[in-house]
């Protein structure tokens, strides 16, 4: 049971009468009586929240930070009409506009969309359906509330695919769907051309250009079925925010667009997001994109260091052939010297490693601010930060490991650039 505003105006009203003409218990005990006797023959007129139906439908998945709509529909299979203030719960999370004034007929139904506009990903699970419905003297409500049972699940964002259609074309000419011959890359041979000015002369075939009138140079078709093994850190470093949003999520969207990248090439991609558990596991299928997409939804930085030996145990016990281990993490020196430098010597060894990081662009901001003592101080200490991200960089390079360092916007084509190019599939 709800109490309206509008009894508390009829309470005052009834003091005033009292203080005026009755000024008595009587008065008071007349007064107390009348409203309570409305009240009830107000919640007797009330239709009843207990008897009505409810189900959903509408959107079971959206990308972060794409609006959703969830309907919602509800059944009055009473005898009065339920009139008044229906709310449908979901987290803060979910950005949901969740009120709504119903006006339900006895035996009809309604449908009530409810907008969603939700700011960090996995699953948002809808709370408690809440309705009060008010009396005809719109004195006091009948209120109730029911379990509708729904899930939005909200993907990663996926921003770097604005660049998937310009790296598709590079890998249609290189597996020469278009006139446009790239030249020198690959390693299985695929047919004899003419001669043009500007080829290689290392791919001059000699002995057909003997038997030919023209120079005749060999061309050669990409690698294929590659493995690419790709590894999330998901432990404390990837919790760092950069601008408004955790590490991770820039390297999640770098690793999508890789995948969907290497997949279109031919290659085997493996995902494996790990802390000191595996917290994601996704093999080479046909529906890789999408896979990766809903798994990575639910997967949240862990405030705990990252067992760097456990990941390089994970990662060499998914793949028994040479693959490229492609993981992203941080560069701090701290978790690196105690983690990953001790055992990396176990991953080189069996595979081709690649360091992909987000850096912070407003560490290069404060390293080139002078304005004021503090600012001074401010850039003294990016420098030395930026000092030690390039001294684990030539660490890991005389280790054999490429490293990729970019700010969140550009860490997804850098990667991906330099993946495809060390592997021969871009000019």
């Amino acid at each position: 049971m709800a109490l309206t505003g509008r009894l508390g105006l009829l309470a005052l009203v009834g003091a005033l009468v009292v203080g005026l003409l009755f000024p008595s218990i009587v008065g008071v005990a007349g007064v107390v009586a009348v409203l309570l006797v409305l009240v009830v023959v107000d919640l007797a007129l009330a239709g009843s929240v207990r008897a009505l139906q409810f189900s959903r439908s509408g959107t079971n998945s959206v990308r972060l930070g794409e609006p959703a709509e969830v309907t919602l529909t509800v059944t009055n299979p009473g005898r009065r009409v339920v009139r008044g203030v229906l709310r449908d719960a979901w987290p803060p999370s979910a950005g949901a506009d969740d009120r709504h004034a119903v006006v339900i007929p006895a035996g009809e139904r309604r449908a009530y969309p409810t907008a969603l506009l939700p700011t960090r990903r996995g699953d948002r699970v809808a709370a408690r359906v809440t309705v009060r419905a008010v009396g005809p003297l719109g004195l006091a409500a009948r209120q109730g509330s029911h379990v509708v049972p729904w899930t939005v699940r909200v993907l990663p964002p996926f921003h770097s695919r604005k660049h998937l259609p310009s790296r598709l074309a590079r890998l249609q000419q290189l597996d020469g769907r278009n006139a446009v011959l790239i030249r020198g890359q690959g390693t299985e041979f695929d047919s004899l051309r003419e001669y043009v000015i500007g080829d290689d002369v290392r791919s001059i075939d000699w002995r057909a250009t003997a038997r030919a009138a023209d120079v005749m140079v060999r061309t050669w078709r990409p690698e294929r079925d590659r493995q690419v093994v790709l590894v999330l850190d998901t432990g404390r470093v990837s919790a760092g925010r950069v601008g408004d949003a955790p590490r991770l999520d820039a390297a999640m969207d770098a690793a999508l667009l890789l995948a969907a990248l290497a997949s279109r090439a031919g290659d085997r991609v493996d995902l494996v997001a790990y802390d000191r558990v595996v917290r994601a596991s996704v093999p080479s299928s046909s529906s890789l994109l999408p896979s990766l997409v809903n798994a990575l939804a639910s997967v949240e930085p862990s405030l705990v260091e990252t067992d760097a030996r456990g990941m390089v145990a994970e990662v060499l016990r998914r793949t028994r052939r040479r693959a490229l281990v492609v993981l992203l993490t941080g560069l701090e020196t701290a978790p690196l010297e105690e983690g990953l430098f001790p055992v990396l010597g176990s991953l080189t060894a069996r595979h081709e490693v690649l360091v992909a990081s987000v850096a912070d662009p407003r560490v290069a901001e404060m390293a080139a601010s002078r304005g004021s003592a503090e600012a001074v101080f401010d850039a003294a200490a990016a420098e030395r930060a930026l000092g030690d991200r390039a001294s684990v960089v030539a660490r890991l390079g005389r280790r054999g490991v490429g490293v990729v360092d970019a700010v969140p916007a550009e860490l997804a084509p850098a990667l991906a650039e330099r993946v495809l190019v060390k592997a021969g599939k871009m000019p």
